[in-house]
């Protein structure tokens, strides 16, 4: 017989006819069970009235008495009024956060839900003891309503979600004093710079919000409001922050708006924008709190312009440089206690800059800077006001008379602008800087600038110092010591294969001296700005030119012949006479360098000199005066003096030996007093160069 294509056979036939048996006994079994489970139950009040009358009287009264107190247990729990238990509540609270908290309104509770939640009314949060013993009297934080829903399942593994979280009219006064302490730290001293976290919240509400915040360390005042909605409306962000105040005695606004607070998710970035002025100063940012409620996890960009980067400290706690105008914009990121500022540009001065750099917070708080700067076109002026000289600090089209406190309105070569010690100590560094070009003047020949900075509460070195010029290089390292109130300034450079030729302006058009220029300085002084440094300073100076050329003219005048002299020079002579050897050895002391050696030997004149340079009062006296090694028909014994300020120097002529030296013409009659007769030898140049080797100068 025939089988259908589609008719199963004999094997598979059985094979299904067996399971259709068992799913039918399996029905059957689990039927059978549920009927038997269900008269079990139905006779379990029956069994448990009945063993009860088996039990003892005592033994039903104990039962009776645990179901009535659990009874009463949940019907208490489940009242909302929650007033007998403001004072627990309010003790562990105070030791968890360290300072007083009360609970003056009702607290209410509701537990039984699978989003149990509290409600606190007139919640107040004092001051830490150290703020009430420097007079702060209002609290810390005074809030009419504090609603806070939680949800139940996740607690079971540790995690803390809340779906509600609603503030009435806060009132939070925040406290820094001028150490640094924050009354808003809850942390004891222990963990300084954390960054506040949150746990993930699916509706904020702030209502009718008021701050206000005071810090004494960097002188900050502000007070603003604060409102966070469920939904944004007519155009306005949900979440707002408006304010102003006052920074370091300037106008200070500030404005932060956020997406809405709803139905945020820890996944997904929230939107964040800044904006805030200090004076001159101006900061704005766009970016995203990359975990929400966590606020160790930001990103964003920020363009940043002013007249001094300096000013950045009253809104940043970074101490940095004076310098002029500055305008840059760069990529910040903030990884816990880790900022990374990336992609620097901009321009400071006239100067262009760019970069990355790297902020730590350490334990104790303070910040630690790292990274490397650079610049492709430095601008030499800008230079001065990184060690405080108050021109190079004045921005274009700024008051002129609003200088820097405490620095001078003088002319002065020297800059006095103090140094901020208690800024200076409040942070470590370790950064470095090169510029690849310099534009400067003339007579400064900058090629390259390379400086290393590493500052270590309160103990500053700059190395290395590296700057090179059309040729030869000024290298060494620069030390700042404030740790101590006696604040200790060393400094030691070596100026090496110079060309003085570089450093010298053209006399008529012609070089007047050339050759190879080898120098070291060493000193160490006291106080918080240069110019005070210097004016303490001891050491030694020493130049030393080994060998080279000057015009002729100038040698003959710098031994005052004035018949060939004057001649050559009218002449425009180009005639050159080889130099020896030019050696200056000055001991500093106290701020005064006072010459050892100074001498010119030339192959016609030598010429010696004494005096003293005053970093006090920057004012110069010295005296040179030359001796020709020829014979000359006439000799006028005039000393050339060169005195004034260091910033404008004086040339002149002592003519009193000359008016002696007249008068004896006079009294003979006879032009003897004006011819030479006494000549000078050649110096001894090795002798001379080895005292200044000594000293450190570098000499071939």
């Amino acid at each position: 017989m025939m089988r259908s294509k589609n008719q199963p056979s004999e094997p598979q036939h059985a094979y299904r006819t067996a399971t259709t048996r068992r799913l039918d006994q399996a029905r059957a079994t689990i039927t059978a069970g549920a009927q038997r489970s269900w008269q079990w139950l139905k006779t379990l009040p029956q069994a448990v009235l009945a063993a009860l009358k088996r039990t003892s009287w005592l033994t039903r009264i104990i039962l009776g008495t645990i179901a009535l107190v659990l009874l009463a247990i949940i019907v208490f729990l489940a009242n909302p009024n929650w007033n007998w238990a403001r004072g627990i509540v309010s003790s562990i609270a105070s030791d968890r956060l360290n300072r007083a908290v009360s609970i003056d309104g009702n607290l209410r509770v509701h537990l039984f839900s699978f989003t149990p939640s509290a409600t606190v009314g007139g919640l107040k949060i004092a001051e830490p003891d150290w703020a009430i013993r420097a007079g702060q009297k209002q609290s810390l934080a005074d809030v009419q309503s504090l609603t806070v829903q939680t949800e139940l399942m996740p607690l079971f593994i540790g995690r803390l979600v809340l779906p509600r979280l609603e503030v009435t009219k806060p009132n939070v006064f925040l406290y820094q004093d001028k150490a640094g302490q924050a009354n808003w730290d809850f942390s004891d001293g222990k963990k300084k710079g954390e960054a506040t976290k949150l746990p993930p919240i699916k509706n904020f509400i702030i209502r009718e919000g008021q701050i206000a915040f005071n810090s004494v360390q960097r002188g900050i005042t502000f007070n603003g409001t604060v409102n966070a909605q469920e939904k944004a409306g007519s155009g306005r962000q949900a979440f707002q922050l408006t304010g102003d105040g006052n920074l370091n005695g300037k106008v200070f606004e500030l404005e932060a708006a956020g997406g809405p607070l709803l139905n945020i998710r820890t996944d997904r970035p929230y939107p964040l924008q800044l904006k805030a002025r200090a004076g001159n100063t101006y900061l704005t940012a766009k970016g995203q709190v990359t975990r929400p409620f966590n606020l160790g996890q930001l990103v964003g960009d920020v363009e940043v312009k002013g007249n001094n980067l300096a000013d950045l400290y009253y809104l940043t706690g970074l101490t940095l440089p004076n310098t002029p105008a500055y305008r840059m914009s760069a990529k910040v990121t903030r990884d816990e206690r880790l900022y990374h500022i990336n992609g620097i540009n901009g321009r400071v001065g006239g100067s262009d800059l760019n970069g990355a750099l790297k902020v730590e917070l350490q334990k104790d708080g303070r910040p630690y800077l790292t990274g490397d700067l650079a610049s492709r076109s430095l601008d030499f002026q800008d230079l001065g006001a990184v060690f405080g000289a108050t021109a190079a600090n004045t921005p274009q089209g700024a008051d002129v008379s609003a200088t820097p406190a405490g620095a001078s309105t003088s002319r002065r070569l020297l800059p006095d602008a103090p140094l901020d010690v208690a800024r200076f100590r409040g942070m470590d560094a370790d950064v470095r800087y090169k510029a690849q070009s310099v534009r400067a003047t003339p007579n400064l020949p900058m090629r390259q600038v390379s400086l290393g900075v590493d500052l270590k509460k309160g103990l500053m070195k700059l190395n290395p110092i590296d700057i090179s010029f059309a040729q030869g290089r000024l290298q060494g390292t620069a030390t700042i010591d404030a740790r101590t109130d006696r604040q200790t300034n060393t400094i030691d450079l070596r100026l090496t294969n110079a060309r003085i030729q570089d450093f010298v302006p053209d006399f008529r058009g012609r070089l007047p001296i050339e050759g190879l220029l080898s120098a070291r300085v060493q000193a160490t002084g006291t106080g918080n700005s240069v110019h005070k440094a210097a004016a303490t300073a001891d050491g030694q100076v020493a130049v030393v030119m080994p060998d080279g050329t000057v015009r002729q003219s100038l040698a003959e005048l710098m031994g005052v012949n004035p018949t060939k002299g004057l001649f050559l020079l009218l002449s425009k002579s180009a005639k050159e006479t080889p130099i020896r050897c030019a050696v200056a050895n000055f001991r500093v002391q106290n701020g005064v360098l006072q010459s050892q050696q100074l001498v010119l030997d030339t192959e016609v004149v030598q010429v010696t000199g004494k005096g003293t340079i005053n970093l006090g009062n920057e004012r110069l006296d010295l005296v040179f005066k030359g001796k020709p090694k020829k014979f000359r028909l006439t000799h006028v014994n005039a000393p050339i003096i060169v005195g004034g300020n260091l910033a404008a120097p004086k040339f002149g002529i002592d003519a009193k030996p000359v008016l002696a030296q007249a008068g004896l013409a006079a009294v003979f009659q006879t032009v003897l007093p004006f011819v030479n007769i006494d000549y000078a030898r050649n110096a001894n140049c090795a002798a001379l160069e080895g005292s200044a080797k000594a000293k450190g100068a570098i000499v071939k």
